[in-house]
């Protein structure tokens, strides 16, 4: 006999289509996890994911949401910032994260340009995210003003992430990579949170913000909030994977820990794959035909 599934959540009532099978269901994360996850206290991990391969990764490993973020512009596609990626760029990238991830929540950034002229607009682009790429949800970056796109996508049954803080669409309004919310801007920050949350996002990011800000924010709102940069008092975290697991090199923020040094380990292998090769030992007798 089955198990009885939790929250009231039931099978499918109207299939599962082709790719439906028998093997055990596995409980994929909601937007009601993540808050009974906040009312526990439980801490709420959140990595970028831009292939199949780090999803299904970072997928086994437990993570709760994968953020497929405008930061693959610079992260994958080889530019210096987020704003030059594109709807059409992003979206294979969110499928092959939709389709590799089993549990984690899938999140699909909103690129530059893409929802800011009106909620109509921001309506039709979440909705080609959600309907082409399978992503389960999408983010968006700015505070009060973004309340009226939040709300028509929320209403037209979106969930919403809302991004406030350092917003890296936003640098060269913002002066570059700063702090936000520190001496009289905090007000404004913890305003943002406010309004978004009444809007109805489900949960909200915050980069870059003074951790007694942050932590602030956090106590007050209902809904979970997710810092980069915004200290430990926030619900969860959330890290570029390039950066937090060594494939990056260089220069690294300061809110940044390195839990493996990827780009070594590929720079050893391709370097020992390159003196075989020149060597003649590969391929050798037990890999011919």
């Amino acid at each position: 006999m089955s198990e009885p599934k939790s929250n009231n959540e039931v099978a499918a009532p109207y299939g599962t289509g082709a790719a439906g099978s028998a093997a055990a269901p596995v409980r994929k994360v909601r937007t009601h996890h993540l808050r009974e996850m906040k009312e526990r206290g439980e801490k709420i991990t959140m990595l970028t994911a831009y292939d199949m391969y780090t999803a299904a990764t970072f997928d086994e490993a437990g993570i709760d949401m994968l953020l497929v973020g405008d930061s693959a512009s610079n992260n994958v596609l080889g530019n210096d910032t987020s704003l030059p990626i594109t709807v059409d760029e992003l979206i294979p990238m969110t499928r092959a994260v939709a389709m590799s991830a089993k549990r984690a929540m899938v999140v699909a950034d909103l690129p530059f340009g893409s929802y800011q002229a009106s909620p109509e607009q921001g309506y039709l682009t979440a909705v080609r995210f959600m309907k082409e790429a399978r992503a389960h949800c999408v983010k968006l970056e700015g505070g009060a003003e973004m309340a009226p796109v939040i709300t028509k996508l929320t209403q037209g049954g979106i969930p919403v992430v809302a991004h406030i803080g350092f917003t890296p669409q936003s640098e060269h309004t913002l002066g570059g990579y700063r702090v936000q919310g520190r001496g009289e801007t905090a007000d404004r920050i913890k305003a943002d949170a406010r309004a978004l949350q009444e809007a109805g996002a489900f949960a909200v990011v915050m980069e870059m913000v003074p951790a007694d800000v942050a932590g602030e924010i956090s106590r007050e709102l209902t809904i979970p909030t997710i810092g980069i940069g915004a200290g430990n008092q926030c619900d969860g975290q959330v890290l570029v994977w390039q950066d937090a697991f060594g494939l990056r090199t260089g220069r690294m923020a300061k809110f940044v820990k390195q839990y493996a040094d990827v780009h070594q380990a590929l720079l050893d292998g391709a370097k020992a794959y390159a003196d075989d090769v020149k060597g003649g030992s590969f391929p050798g007798p037990e890999h011919s035909f």
